[in-house]
């Protein structure tokens, strides 16, 4: 029996957030798409420069208010789902939810990230009852709309041992290396991983900077989302006419929403080619 997945395409990345309010955040402030909605698991789908997030709006925000808004994880397709559980259950991999056309991975016992697993691909066939409305092509987020998304460029997912993750991702999820490179500005190394059709970035900490001070409130876990856009000044002149003020992202060429001004999530905005 195999003790690895092989993963074909990221469906989404999932997130805890606030409530009702936070969508309209992301819809007004993104023009996103809502184009899912999931009373059943509090949660809805939104789409914006063709990438997707799942934000879960639990009722009792009680329970999640110390840790505040966050990355919970991401959606891999598999070829199989029933395939990719008997590998995670020979690993001793724990389920968190498990809905049986579709599962979670403990974070703890995968690098601090909620690994969800299905079978269908949600950008070309879309859940089995369909979306609200279709996804927006990347021609309209590039183009039309005055950010110029072009879709994601990466994630990163910060941690306090990046061999043991990097060995995790490879031998797990058949991730392969891309590149190595320093993360002064957060005083960070960074692991580039191919997963599929997207690029995972692993951060570790060199030195008490801004990546340690993260990994002490949050522990392991996804840290950011990094969107391609087609001109930067272009991205930094959207969000300056909406009255924010970008910074510079955790790598060069990056600048950032700061969480406090996007409810709790951090964003980055690259030119780098989109993998997605």
């Amino acid at each position: 029996m195999s003790e690895s997945i092989r993963c074909l395409h990221m469906n989404h990345i999932n997130a805890v957030v606030e409530g009702l309010d936070d969508v309209d955040h992301f819809r007004d402030l993104y023009g996103a798409q809502l184009i899912l909605d999931l009373p059943e698991f509090q949660s809805c789908l939104i789409t914006m420069g063709t990438v997707i997030f799942e934000l879960f709006l639990p009722q009792e925000y009680l329970l999640n208010a110390r840790f505040g808004p966050h990355y919970v994880g991401l959606e891999y397709q598999v070829p199989d789902t029933g395939d990719a559980r008997n590998a995670v259950q020979a690993r001793g991999i724990r389920i968190l939810g498990d809905i049986g056309v579709a599962f979670h991975t403990h974070p703890a016992d995968t690098c601090g990230v909620a690994v969800e697993i299905y079978h269908r691909n949600f950008h070309t066939e879309g859940p089995p009852n369909g979306y609200l409305e279709p996804i927006k092509p990347v021609d309209y987020w590039r183009d039309e709309h005055p950010l110029g998304l072009t879709g994601l460029t990466r994630y990163s997912v910060a941690v306090s041992d990046a061999e043991a993750t990097t060995k995790f991702f490879q031998d797990f999820m058949n991730a392969t290396i891309l590149y190595e490179a320093p993360r002064p500005a957060v005083g960070a190394r960074a692991v580039g991983l191919a997963l599929a059709d997207t690029v995972a970035e692993i951060l570790t900490p060199t030195e008490d900077g801004v990546l340690q001070r993260y990994l002490a409130r949050y522990g392991d876990g996804i840290r950011s989302t990094v969107f391609a856009v087609r001109d930067l000044h272009q991205a930094q002149s959207y969000f300056t006419d909406r009255g924010i003020t970008l910074q510079p992202g955790d790598a060069p060429d990056t600048l950032a929403i700061a969480p406090e001004d996007n409810c709790g999530l951090l964003f980055e905005f690259s030119e780098s080619a989109s993998r997605v």
